[in-house]
């Protein structure tokens, strides 16, 4: 059903009227405090203060409402972008955008990030993305094959360094003391090499590697497009 006729009539108890975005943001919003588990239809009817059911008057199903999650992180981190000219500029600035708009919220990186949508704000950062690659240059088998390597990077490195943010502040603390307490006391005789760089190992592992591998992808692929030329 179309969204004016699904709309509700009627203010909830918090004195709001239900929307497909006002859901979508209170779901955001609930499953960044409490947590992924805390997605269920019950809380966020509690939520939003309306009855559950209201929330199927808007989404078939819980599946539906996680992929219109999915859907709004990815238009975030497409809001007020532009693109230069300047292929290798814009999508390095497409790719720390998503990396950033996921880790903005790691709870719901780790529920959305593997999901494919099929909609329009997906759809646009796609044409984007392949729309940059095919003006640089490069031909369609390898840019479809060079969207897929950067999409899968940008997404991957989000949720691992989600997880990551997801954990309590005691646990990310004790997983960094590893490498303060363990590598870093590691004898060069039984390991040479860690012991030769645990000064760098304990500095660089607290720190997400997503940047540094980002310009390793687009290093390899300027150079394979100027091979082509």
């Amino acid at each position: 059903m179309p969204e004016p006729q699904r709309r509700r009539r009627r203010p909830t108890k918090q004195g709001v009227v239900l929307s497909q975005e006002l859901i979508v943001d209170t779901a955001l919003r609930l499953v960044g405090q409490r947590g992924a588990e805390a997605l269920t239809v019950r809380r966020l009817g509690a939520a939003l203060g309306a009855d559950p059911s209201a929330v199927y008057r808007y989404f078939h199903s819980t599946d539906d409402l996680l992929l219109a999650i999915a859907e709004q992180l990815i238009a975030r981190a497409q809001d007020g972008w532009r693109a230069t000219g300047d292929w290798r500029a814009d999508l390095r600035e497409i790719g720390l955008r998503i990396h950033a708009g996921y880790r903005a919220h790691p709870q719901a990186a780790l529920l959305a990030a593997h999901r494919t949508t099929g909609r329009t704000h997906e759809m646009a950062a796609v044409e984007a993305i392949l729309g940059i690659l095919r003006t640089a240059g490069f031909p369609d088998r390898e840019a479809v094959r060079i969207y897929h390597a950067f999409v899968d990077q940008s997404l991957g490195f989000a949720v691992l360094d989600a997880a990551a943010l997801a954990l309590p502040a005691a646990a990310q603390a004790a997983d960094q003391r590893v490498w303060n307490a363990s590598y870093a006391r590691l004898d060069a005789g039984t390991h040479p090499h860690i012991a030769a760089t645990a000064h760098l190992l304990t500095a660089d592992m607290g720190r997400s590697g997503y940047r540094f591998a980002l310009d390793l992808l687009l290093d390899a692929a300027e150079a394979r497009l100027a091979a082509a030329r």
